[in-house]
């Protein structure tokens, strides 16, 4: 029985990944409780940790370096790759209020730590962790600490961190709570109201896919072609059909238009409705539903040869005698597929003769079992690329030691923009979300357990004393009082509505519990968008305002 207890008992490899196997599946048990929607979910592993820790357990320190760095390389390098491909649009079309409002807070939480500790007597570690804790953010913890380390003096300080947001983190999930609760109290806001205003809106901005069959009745329009509609080209509506007679076929940019004929028209109703006006009258005739020979498919893109390119490069309508009629991208149906470039996982809608159908299919993949499938070459490219990145030291004036992005954030921007970019020659940088949400989990649950071993041993002493207080009272005002201000000026000043003004508050915390509680308060997807749209950038801010802080205060 020997062998059993030097498992238990020495710092062997194989005691240290018991241990840490022992606390991730205790941590994650004890943060799948909930009481009244609210739950500790990931965090439970670091306060497991702690528990472990503060109980004597001790594992091998070097080889608890390697699996903590190496988390936090997983973790947040699949976090980058979910978000990339639609961050730059999120900034560039719908996100630019909303991430200004979040980098407020971001700069507001790093304000009052650093006010904290000039004034409130926090050391410098202690002020980083409760930074990332009080925005119940891990990736900037672990971007905290790798900039301690980079500091000799501060070496040494390279536990406090975990024990600072550890004390900050329960009140990091409730305060956005009780924020979100206290801004809709205070401005007297009805829930039902904004839903119905958020509808109004969304019906703007985003109208829905319609079809309509329209006949020519305008001679006018005799001989010209399709393409030279007046409007037609601005308005995103696409004719997929046109019959004349009892001949229906697909239709193209160059389909010669005659009196009489049949057209089905795809796109918004109120575009629909301007081009009825220029080219005649509905007709009863129903291309969609009889339309002879053509067929109507569903077509995913998984071919790695047509990432990057738009249709138009592609030429496949006019090579293979098909009309594409709309894209879906992250189940938002885009009524005008020609004027974006492909993305792997993307969804066209395609009508065609069903033997013109299925060469399109060969053409751009149509293989769930390839989009399934891990490319790790491309993978483990970035994560090299990243971690390369993240080493380059960067001068930045007034600070008297180089910054660098470090494991966390250099994995993180190359990351954003690989996915974005999708294919380099025959490198595809796409991870499938199964794929990519099995890594992200376990890269996250093996820097928690090593962070809150680490902690564990001082933990109760600390957070029992005067400067543990301390540390709670001052981690609940930078979780409450950046939400509260930014709130109420989005409310107030830039009138956003409260259902976004929801999603805004828990991304600029990168909060997922506090998503859940946004999201269970309406049956809109407004919170969920605007957590969406500030995510990427305030993980990055929030990654870069550590190192800042760190080396800044030091």
């Amino acid at each position: 029985m020997s062998w059993l207890i030097d498992l238990f008992s020495g710092e062997s490899i194989a005691h240290t990944l018991l241990v840490l196997s022992l606390i991730i599946a205790g941590g994650l048990a004890l943060g799948a409780l909930k009481y009244r929607q609210i739950e500790l979910g990931v965090a439970g592993v670091l306060f497991m940790g702690i528990a472990f820790g503060h109980f004597g357990v001790r594992a091998d320190e070097r080889v608890m370096e390697f699996l903590r760095e190496f988390g936090l390389i997983l973790f947040v390098y699949t976090i980058g790759m979910q978000v990339g491909p639609g961050f730059f649009d999120s900034l560039k079309r719908q996100g630019a209020p909303l991430n200004a409002l979040a980098t407020a807070i971001v700069v507001l939480g790093a304000a009052l730590a650093f006010l904290f500790h000039r004034f409130g007597g926090v050391d410098i570690a202690a002020a980083v962790g409760l930074f990332s804790g009080a925005t119940t953010n891990t990736p900037s913890l672990g971007a905290a600490q790798q900039a301690l380390q980079s500091v000799p003096e501060l070496a040494g300080l390279s536990g406090r961190p975990g024990m600072a947001y550890a004390v900050a983190y329960p009140f990091g999930i409730l305060g956005i709570i009780l924020a979100s609760l206290a801004l809709r109290a205070l401005l007297r806001i009805r829930v039902s109201d904004e839903e119905a205003r958020r509808e109004a809106e969304e019906a703007l901005l985003h109208p829905a896919v319609a079809r309509l069959n329209l006949r020519v009745t305008n001679k006018n329009l005799a001989g010209m072609r399709i393409d030279d509609i007046p409007g037609i080209r601005d308005s995103g509506v696409v004719i997929s059909r046109v019959r004349l007679g009892d001949h229906t076929e697909v239709a193209h940019d160059e389909t010669i238009l005659q009196v009489d004929q049949i057209l089905l028209a795809v796109g918004s109703a109120e575009e629909l409705e301007r081009l009825r006006i220029v080219v005649g009258e509905r007709s009863d005739v129903d291309l969609h539903s009889g339309g002879g020979e053509l067929s109507l498919r569903r077509i995913v893109v998984t071919r790695s040869a047509v990432l990057g390119h738009s249709l138009d490069e592609l030429k496949l309508e006019q090579r293979c005698n098909v009309r594409f009629t709309r894209l879906s991208r992250a189940e938002v149906d885009l009524p005008d597929p020609q004027a974006f470039r492909l993305h792997a996982g993307d969804r066209l809608t395609v009508v065609g003769a069903a033997r013109d159908i299925d060469v399109v299919s060969r053409e751009l993949g149509n293989s769930f079992k390839e989009l399934d499938r891990p490319h790790l070459v491309p993978l483990f490219i970035g994560v090299a690329l990243g971690i390369v990145l993240g080493s380059i030291p960067l001068a930045i004036p007034g600070i008297p030691a180089a910054v660098r992005l470090g494991l966390a954030g250099g994995p993180l921007i190359v990351a954003l923009l690989l996915s974005a970019v999708g294919r380099i020659g025959p490198l595809f940088w796409y991870i499938p979300s199964g794929a990519n949400q099995l890594m992200r989990e376990i890269g996250i649950v093996l820097f928690l357990a090593c962070v809150g071993l680490h902690s564990g041993e001082k933990f109760i002493e600390t957070v029992s004393s005067l400067e543990g207080l301390r540390w709670l009272l001052f981690g609940a005002c930078i979780t409450f009082l950046p939400l509260a201000i930014v709130g109420l000026v989005g409310r107030l000043y830039m009138k956003l509505n409260y259902l976004s003004i929801l999603g805004l508050l828990a991304g600029s915390m990168t909060d997922p519990p506090a998503l859940a509680f946004a999201n269970s308060q309406t049956k809109t997807s407004a919170p969920a968008l605007a957590y969406a749209a500030v995510y990427p950038l305030t993980m990055l801010l929030r990654v870069v305002c550590a190192q800042l802080l760190v080396l800044v205060l030091a």
